[in-house]
């Protein structure tokens, strides 16, 4: 990938066995238990679920005579399911574990990010290069370059963080409306995501970035302007809007930004100390994996550790992987960060952000 500044080297494995014999024991489950790392029959359920909802509550708030109250809530469900389309949709697909025979299915599905307003070939360039691979490395990841926040001990600490613990609900609010209208729109122009130069768009991906965007206005903006009227469809879109983006930073920030996750220093040779199996396991962390609808909700975002060491494998496994991964970390002596609860991940994630509120 051509850039701008020079992406950072990882240790070499060298004699560290830690991911070979991961991999040889979570294929083995596969092989053990005779299924497939794609998806199953409850991951195409749950898409068809949250694809029906989201036509279903749309209709219902441009078109149902129903009170203005209703309209209202069910905009607000509207910005769940926007974000949980993502979360379980969108991201499955973004990652090609669909189907790895019928690539089609992937590409087709990872657009859900397109219906929602933001554009699916900039997402993938982003979470599945930089992200993944430079996870939590400042001036690389874009996910913890969040304006107003401090979230990284290399971030600039300015007076007004020491209440970021305070005023991120706020913040994380206008997340997604930011997406959309400006994030996507900078990155198209400039060709940069985070200072790095991605790959050229092909025609087609220009023209869908354009297609989409078009249609997401027209069936988001002008309809419901048009049969609403102004403020109640400028009440609805704030609303939707303001919840879709609290939730989608929530859910990803406490896989990431929370008390005893690592948060890694590129050194003067531009390298980072560890190699890169043990600097994902040490830059993640799972949260209320105990939980089946967090796990539904989240589409197995909450088991973190095991999305990013196998991104190739679909979400609804990772429940039956996470007993191997946690129980080989511990064998090789790598911490496995864990909360308990959805509540615990959310304190430990306020707890950080007051600690680098202050904290130089």
């Amino acid at each position: 990938m051509e850039t701008i500044k020079t992406l950072p080297k990882f240790k070499k494995p060298g004699e560290n066995l830690f991911f070979p014999t991961l991999e040889r024991r979570i294929d083995y489950h596969f092989e053990k238990n005779r299924i497939k790392k794609t998806a199953n029959i409850h991951t195409y359920l749950k898409a068809f679920i949250l694809l029906a909802f989201l036509c279903g509550s749309y209709y219902c708030v441009i078109f149902a005579n129903i009170p203005a109250i209703a309209k209202l809530i069910l905009c607000i469900f509207i910005g769940i399911d926007f974000a949980a389309i993502g979360f379980n949709i969108m991201h499955d697909a973004g990652h090609g574990n669909y189907s790895k025979k019928y690539k089609k299915i992937n590409e087709l599905l990872v657009l859900s990010l397109n219906l929602v307003g933001a554009n699916a070939y900039l997402w993938k360039t982003k979470h599945n290069i930089l992200h993944h691979t430079y996870t939590n490395i400042e001036n690389v990841d874009e996910d913890i370059d969040i304006p107003g926040m401090r979230v990284h001990k290399e971030q600039i600490l300015k007076k007004y963080h020491k209440y970021q613990h305070i005023y991120w609900i706020f913040l994380y609010m206008f997340t997604y409306f930011l997406w959309v209208w400006y994030a996507d729109f900078k990155k198209y122009f400039t060709g940069k995501i985070n200072g790095y130069k991605f790959p050229k768009m092909k025609l087609k991906n220009h023209i869908i970035f354009w297609a989409s965007k078009a249609f997401y206005t027209f069936y988001m903006i002008f309809i419901p302007w048009y049969v609403l009227g102004f403020l109640p469809f400028l009440a609805g879109y704030l609303l939707l809007c303001a919840v879709c983006g609290l939730f989608i930073s929530i859910i990803f920030q406490l896989a990431h930004v929370v008390e005893g996750v690592a948060n890694p220093v590129v050194n003067k040779e531009n390298q980072i100390k560890e190699d890169w199996w043990k600097h994902e396991v040490q830059t993640t962390a799972n949260f209320a994996t105990k939980s089946r609808f967090i796990n539904w909700f989240c589409g197995g975002l909450n088991f973190q550790i095991e999305h990013h060491l196998f991104t190739e494998i679909n979400h609804v496994h990772y429940s039956g992987m996470s007993p191997i991964v946690k129980e080989t970390c511990e064998e090789f002596g790598i911490v496995y960060n864990e909360k308990p609860t959805f509540l615990d991940a959310l304190r430990s994630h306020i707890n950080h952000l007051k600690k680098l509120g202050t904290e130089v």
